[in-house]
């Protein structure tokens, strides 16, 4: 098992990075306030699937193969910071939207719901930065076995972004809702996920190995 401190202080990271806007929260958003919350949740299934095969990926030894070659973790971390800036700027620009912003799409099948969710979560750095470059910065090797850390590890994340992205879902509608008819609320949103994803895209830029 991890240690209680590294185990609380991954938690608070994985609730840090699923409140921050990315592709998942997007696509979520937007599907669950035209499809309804039932295309909401499907797509959260798919989602949940790519969580699966990052976790499973990174505790078979990907993870250990990235940290030993210091130009591909820098390299990945970099990227990573890089991409947080670009949804900092999508959101702060001229013209930015935000995700609640209601747009028109065409209604998919469960089936297509389901693998959208999968693609974006299998595509978005952000699901790879956090498995393959934070997830093992809190294993302690003399602790126990690598694998059942990085298990609980990855356990502890996907129900806290599962949790809280069923609750977007949820709430999608009634949220979209209310920041219709209030332009200076919507754009206090976008203020601060603009914020808050540059603060991260910096932090994540300056740290190092450890």
């Amino acid at each position: 098992m991890p240690e209680s401190s590294k185990l609380l202080a991954f938690a608070l990271v994985a609730l840090g990075l699923v409140l921050t806007p990315g592709p998942n929260m997007v696509y979520l958003i937007s599907r669950s306030i035209n499809q309804g919350r039932a295309a909401g949740l499907i797509s959260l299934g798919g989602v949940a699937l790519a969580f699966v095969l990052y976790l499973l990926c990174a505790a078979l030894g990907i993870t250990a193969l990235l940290l030993t070659v210091p130009l591909a973790y820098d390299a990945l971390r970099l990227a990573g910071a890089l991409y947080l800036l670009y949804l900092a700027w999508q959101a702060l620009r001229p013209g930015g939207r935000s995700p609640f912003q209601v747009r028109r799409l065409e209604r998919d099948r469960p089936r297509k719901l389901f693998a959208m969710g999968f693609l974006t979560n299998l595509l978005n750095p952000k699901a790879a930065v956090l498995y393959l470059s934070l997830l093992p910065q809190f294993i302690t090797p003399g602790r126990g076995n690598v694998l059942q850390q990085s298990l609980v590890l990855g356990a502890t994340q996907m129900t806290i972004s599962l949790s809280v992205n069923a609750l977007i879902v949820l709430m999608a509608g009634t949220i979209a809702g209310f920041l219709a008819g209030r332009p200076l609320w919507l754009a206090a949103q976008r203020w601060l996920m603009g914020t808050v994803l540059a603060g991260l895209a910096a932090h994540m830029a300056v740290q190092s190995r450890r």
